[in-house]
């Protein structure tokens, strides 16, 4: 649970976060001051704490957080995009694509979320699963229940995560027992949820809603456009998928023959905005990057997702090029994770396999992946200005990763504490790279969103 208050804590130890897509910084010896309010409000380099109590005077009673074993703190991550009520399918997508994988697997599932207790066990889980894996901020897509929709934003609220919460809207192409039954059903329901949510959280401090068109073939033009108009009205973010895969993109030329473009689907119903979070793009053409380079709207690349259902390989490089906006997404359930820091991988993986036909710009780095996994995907959600990095004014989202470390003799009894193994050896650069490429979850310690512990394992020491 989260704690019920904070006091000012100083956090002492190494720290890593991104200046920019190219630029990670990794500072061997830092502290960081954090008010009550959970607002970083100084962040010393290269200084002892020492140091820091003579300077900041005021700071010699608060709270000291230490980091432990070969340890570090890291910006919380942020998923940009993944589905709440698929969790229990996760790793379950059999042989299946896209389209026979949504009948077969997703739609039964999410239309059982509409019991409450059911709904309770699966999102709960789940809240505590991402932030498990320092994910302090989710774009989560529930059901079509509003009910259930509304529990997700209570269990969110309650333990401290960030998130945009989408109530589902789907007119056409799903099953009968799982859809709005008229255009003005998706747009009333819709509504109630955004009212609801920002009723638990009028600041929208933790909890925001957002307008959720499953994808353009599952609502027709007159409900896209309807919940386009529901965007002006209300001014909540868009979540919805795009050019997931090419048989998907046919289906879209086929129910929408009038519109250029898949893109301009969404742009036509008033959809296309800088609060639209737009899934996948793995196969956007020219004409149409450029139409959402010019709507601002967001890219959430899912590559374990992408991987799976075998849609393809986005082109990330290409998209960050035009100047897009990109973050990265764990697509739960199609991805087979709820880890970012996974997804990190995953992207790295794609750019490597596009670098085989495209060349090597087409290859992500390490400090390119960690950007699109905080700063990127704090642009993407709207909250560049409060999270993604370690500077003074932004708030205190964060994870104590610990590497433990390899004793002498290297013979190992009982449980390895992580998947990394750091011989003492390794300079900082090393050991992040080994955290990327080999961490998990037994190596996140303690999660804080807005200076609040939300998150700890049995090896955090306070």
């Amino acid at each position: 649970m989260a704690s019920a208050t904070i006091s000012k804590t100083i956090y002492l130890g190494p720290f890593v976060h991104s200046f920019s897509l190219t630029n990670l910084e990794i500072c061997g010896k830092g502290v960081i001051g954090v008010d009550e309010k959970g607002v970083i409000r100084f962040v010393e380099r290269d200084s002892s704490l020492e140091d820091v109590h003579s300077k900041h005077d005021e700071w010699k009673e608060a709270e000291i957080v230490k980091t432990q074993d070969n340890g570090f703190f890291f910006p919380g991550f942020i998923d940009t995009h993944t589905h709440a009520s698929q969790h229990p399918n996760t790793g379950i997508f059999g042989k299946t694509t896209l389209l026979s994988w949504l009948e077969t697997y997703t739609f039964p599932l999410e239309s059982s979320l509409s019991s409450l207790s059911k709904a309770q066990t699966v999102y709960s889980n789940f809240v505590s699963r991402t932030l498990s894996h320092g994910t302090t901020t989710c774009a989560y897509y529930a059901t079509t229940h509003v009910p259930t929709t509304n529990l997700l934003a209570d269990i969110c609220l309650k333990r401290g995560q960030r998130a945009l919460i989408g109530r589902v809207c789907m007119n056409t192409m799903s099953p009968e027992y799982y859809r709005d039954q008229s255009v003005e059903d998706a747009v009333r329901d819709s509504k109630a949820s955004i009212d609801y949510i920002r009723s638990i959280d009028p600041d929208g401090s933790i909890v925001q809603p957002i307008i959720t068109p499953r994808f353009a073939p599952s609502c027709t033009a007159t409900c896209l456009s309807a919940l386009g108009a529901l965007h002006k009205e209300t001014n909540a973010h868009i979540q919805t998928h795009i050019s997931e895969n090419k048989p998907e993109i046919q289906l879209v030329q086929s129910l929408f023959p009038t519109s250029k473009s898949y893109a301009d689907v969404y742009d036509t119903a008033g959809l296309l905005t800088s609060k639209t979070i737009l899934a996948h793009a793995v196969h956007l053409t020219p004409d149409e990057i450029s139409l959402v380079k010019s709507r601002d709207s967001k890219i959430s690349h899912c590559p374990a997702s992408n991987t799976a259902l075998t849609s393809g390989c986005s082109p990330v490089r290409e998209l960050l090029n035009a100047g897009l906006t990109v973050g990265l997404g764990t697509d739960v359930s199609g991805g087979f994770s709820p880890s970012i820091l996974e997804e990190c991988r995953q992207a790295i993986w794609v750019s490597r396999f596009r670098a085989m036909n495209d060349g090597d710009e087409a290859k992500l780095s390490t400090a390119e992946a960690l950007y699109l996994a905080t700063r990127g995907g704090a642009q993407v959600v709207g909250l560049e200005d409060k999270v993604g990095g370690f500077e003074v004014g932004k708030e205190w989202d964060a994870q104590m990763i610990s590497l433990g470390e390899v004793k002498e003799g290297g013979e190992q009894e009982g449980k390895f504490e992580g998947p990394v193994d750091v011989f003492g050896w390794e300079s900082w650069e090393d050991r992040v790279n080994k955290w990327v490429y080999s961490g998990d979850d037994r190596n996140t310690l303690a999660v804080w969103v807005r200076g609040r512990l939300v998150h700890t394992t049995g090896r955090y020491q306070q």
